[in-house]
């Protein structure tokens, strides 16, 4: 029997081969922490649907922020739930909002840890909604200048990047002349370009008490049957003055992610959203299947469609796991 000159497998043999050729890479640079920031002191409530995750008061936060920093991610990504609720979400502007107090605590304890919020009223309103509500349509003009108001907020509070969430048309031209206005041209939009309305964003709805009182939200995120629509979002943003932009989710979409590493030569993000991290978290406890080799897999998939980072709920298990 006569066999081929070429053979892949030489070059898998062992592991220190497997290493030298290797095409896609995932380190600890490649990694952002989302972080729930909820009000009292010495709260770390955990997240029942995302086990290893947690809801931390402010000054939890900040012994979080060491031990990111110690674990050497580079970034978290803050989301804010405050107290009290109301129709306009005045308290995602508010100055001494709980986002608010929450960047600033952990700047000023991890100077060098690069903050970054996320820019939505979701989290801040009563109805759920990303935006103002009238009767049951979610208004895109109107909701623009809460937007920008809360961006700025988190720009003075200390926040490094501000990541528009909520997908109203226009968000991103609004918030860089908010910004600009306000003296903060230094600081960039990381645009959640294409949010798709996905199934997967049931955990962080309870950690973040963000599901919709009425209706849902497939009226402004994207129908996720659609690919091409994806770019042209993309390129509205850039054109408004986005730095980097974001696909969310990121295991169903990443032929979008593909395809827009090929597009758009800007720093590219994908968020591996909670329900990718609660099912594999879900699947392992089961025995079903190996844990951390299965979301070591997801991630570099995503790596491996373009993204040059990642916000993953596993950030600190897999920093864990990765040399330094």
């Amino acid at each position: 029997m006569s066999f081929p000159i070429v053979r892949p497998r030489r070059l898998r043999r062992t592991e220190a081969l497997r290493r030298l050729v290797r095409e896609t890479h995932l380190s600890r640079d490649d990694l952002v922490l989302p972080l729930f920031a909820v009000e009292g002191h010495g709260v770390r409530e955990a997240v029942t649907s995302m086990p290893g995750v947690f809801r931390h008061s402010v000054d939890a936060l900040v012994d979080e922020g060491k031990r990111v920093r110690d674990l050497g991610i580079p970034a978290v990504i803050l989301f804010g739930i405050p107290a009290e609720k109301d129709a306009r979400g005045s308290g995602a502007d508010a100055g001494d909002g709980i986002i608010q107090r929450a960047v600033a605590a952990m700047k000023q304890a991890e100077p060098d840890l690069c903050v970054m919020t996320d820019v939505c009223l979701c989290e801040y309103t009563d109805h759920g909604h990303c935006g103002i509500l009238e009767g049951d349509e979610v208004l895109n003009d109107p909701s623009l200048e809460r937007l920008a108001a809360s961006a700025v907020s988190h720009a003075r509070a200390g926040a490094d990047v501000v990541a528009p969430s909520d997908m109203m048309d226009g968000r991103v031209g609004a918030i860089r002349a908010a910004l600009d206005g306000a003296s903060f041209e230094h600081i960039p939009i990381l645009s959640y370009a294409a949010k798709y309305a996905s199934a997967y964003y049931g955990p962080f709805r309870d950690a973040a008490e963000s599901t919709p009182a009425t209706g849902d939200r497939r009226g402004y995120q994207m129908d996720p049957a659609n690919a091409r629509e994806a770019l042209r979002e993309m390129q509205l943003d850039l054109e408004e003055g986005a730095d980097a932009l974001m696909v969310k989710p990121a295991l169903p979409y990443l032929d979008v992610l593909a395809t827009a590493r090929a597009e758009f030569d800007v720093p590219l993000a994908a968020y591996h959203v909670s329900g990718e991290y609660a099912m594999i978290h879900a699947a392992a406890e089961r025995g079903w299947i190996d844990g951390d080799r299965a979301m070591d897999e997801a991630l570099v998939s995503i790596r491996r469609a373009g993204a040059d980072f990642i916000l993953t709920y596993a950030a600190k298990e897999v920093a864990a796991r990765l040399a330094p």
